[in-house]
């Protein structure tokens, strides 16, 4: 039972990481569809931060780095320009793959891995402790403050807030750069969890991230919750599939991504959206 409680705290991290920035990127409008390729593209500057630096703490920052880059990129794209957020997230999702498999061979000379980085040592501990905080402070700072209120506001209705004087770019940009750094935290846990980058490792981790906060209600201790849900789906997937049930693979294999399924449809009934999510 403990090795499978643990399964699930190390499997669940990124999935609530990548949902709570989710959830600030949706309550404030903006669709993070992208949030697959800020998890691995945080993955893969949080090893080049560790690899260079061959400090643990400079190895996240630079998976946090990571992230916000990227969503700033994606803000650019949706918010400055105005492109359509859906063909724009997931065209980053590529570009993220694609480029990490790019430097990957060209920086360690292969195209499936690099290195073992010895310099990221024992973070399970603090990650999953700062990654509760994260939670709650996300909570108290979306409901209880007047920049949580602004995010709720332009992403329910933009118009609205924008005659009450409040710049709906002003808030969107933020809250975008604030969800990617969050994802960008799950990213280098990923990193760190393997002690390595490995090509494709985000694994879509992502999307189910995504389902995680729509499952969530786009509240960020519901999607958290819903995390742990699809972590444990996970973990207990790879319980049974080692303790040699008598089911085929592939059925257990599918565990979690029934389960998914299965949420989203739940959450969609309930039509919780915010009312302005993904409309420029």
């Amino acid at each position: 039972m403990g090795s499978l409680f643990g399964a699930v705290l190390r499997i669940s991290v990124p999935y609530v990481l990548g949902a709570l920035g989710g959830v600030w990127s949706e309550r404030a409008g903006v669709i993070a569809i992208g949030l697959e390729g800020m998890l691995l593209t945080s993955a893969f500057t949080a090893t080049l931060g560790a690899y260079f630096t061959h400090s643990a703490l400079l190895g996240l920052l630079a998976g946090v780095a990571g992230g916000a880059l990227l969503a700033a990129l994606y803000a650019l794209l949706v918010l400055r320009f105005r492109g359509d957020q859906i063909v724009c997230g997931v065209a980053l999702n590529l570009f993220a793959d694609g480029s990490t498999r790019f430097l990957l061979k060209s920086l360690f000379g292969s195209s499936s891995n690099s290195p073992v980085i010895g310099a990221w040592g024992q973070l399970a501990v603090p990650l999953v402790a700062a990654t509760v905080l994260l939670v709650l402070g996300s909570q108290l700072l979306l409901g209880r403050t007047r920049f949580g209120l602004r995010v709720r506001a332009v992403g329910e209705h933009p118009e609205a807030a924008a005659s009450l004087g409040v710049s709906v770019a002003g808030v969107r940009w933020p809250a975008v750069l604030l969800g990617g750094a969050l994802a960008g935290l799950g990213g280098a846990w990923l990193a760190a969890d393997q002690h390595q980058f490995v090509a494709g490792m985000s694994n879509g981790r992502g999307y189910i991230a995504l389902a995680a906060l729509i499952f969530g209600g786009w509240r960020p201790r519901a999607a958290a919750l819903a995390g742990l849900l699809f972590g444990f789906a996970e973990a207990g997937q790879i319980a049974l599939q080692a303790a040699g049930v008598g089911l085929p693979g592939w059925s257990i294999q599918m565990l979690p991504y029934v389960l998914t399924m299965v949420a989203l449809a739940s959450a969609m009934r309930r039509g919780s959206a915010p009312a302005a999510l993904g409309k420029p």
